[in-house]
């Protein structure tokens, strides 16, 4: 009896532990799927958009933003998060996929300016007072420039590029030219960046 008993006991626990693992899991692909919703939403009506919005692109209830994000600020933390750590994870998968160093580094590139169009409207919110957004900038720089500084090195290294570009400087001057690109149509932030990125090839 006493064997039988442990070995449901254990069978139990094992079950239990796949349970827990499984919902766990589960948590997370709900809560990308409302981190996705609401940089979807940010985009195009800007960080003070409805929830109500966010929901409806989430294909969930209002009650659900809420129950994961109690406010505003820890959505617009967590869609800020969520997305720098996306960009940070594409570029060493890029450097795998892509034919050479330098189709990364572009593609990497191209991320990395949705990104700052996604963050449409975040400027203003994140100089706000809120204790939250004060390690947001460091926590950017921390996970995105080494990400950059590999794939400079890695195009360097093929000989594709100049080897003498800074990784904080590249990011930099793609900040400068994306700012502005949500209010003037006329202004193509995107040619102007692949024409930065072109320009760093090695001349022939």
């Amino acid at each position: 009896m006493s064997d039988t008993d442990g070995s449901g006991s254990g069978s139990g626990s094992k079950e239990t532990g796949r349970a827990g693992r499984s919902k766990r899991t589960d948590a997370r692909r709900n809560e990308k799927t409302l981190l996705d919703a609401a940089a979807t939403v940010f985009v195009t009506s800007g960080v003070d958009a409805p929830v109500r919005d966010i929901a409806a692109e989430a294909g969930v209830g209002v009650g659900t933003i809420y129950r994961h994000f109690p406010t505003r600020a820890d959505l617009i933390i967590a869609v800020y998060r969520h997305q720098v750590e996306a960009c940070a994870e594409a570029g060493p998968a890029l450097l795998e996929s892509s034919a050479t160093p330098h189709t990364a580094l572009r593609e990497w590139i191209s991320l990395f300016v949705d990104f700052l169009v996604t963050k449409h409207g975040l400027a203003g919110v994140l100089q706000s007072d809120n204790s939250g957004f004060e390690t947001l900038h460091a926590y950017f720089l921390d996970r995105l420039v080494p990400v950059c500084s590999r794939l400079l090195v890695a195009a360097a290294a093929s000989g594709e590029i100049r080897s003498d570009m800074d990784a904080y400087a590249l990011m930099r001057g793609v900040g400068n030219l994306c700012i502005g690109a949500d209010s003037d149509p006329r202004y193509d932030a995107r040619r102007l960046v692949d024409l930065l990125v072109t320009g760093l090839r090695q001349p022939h």
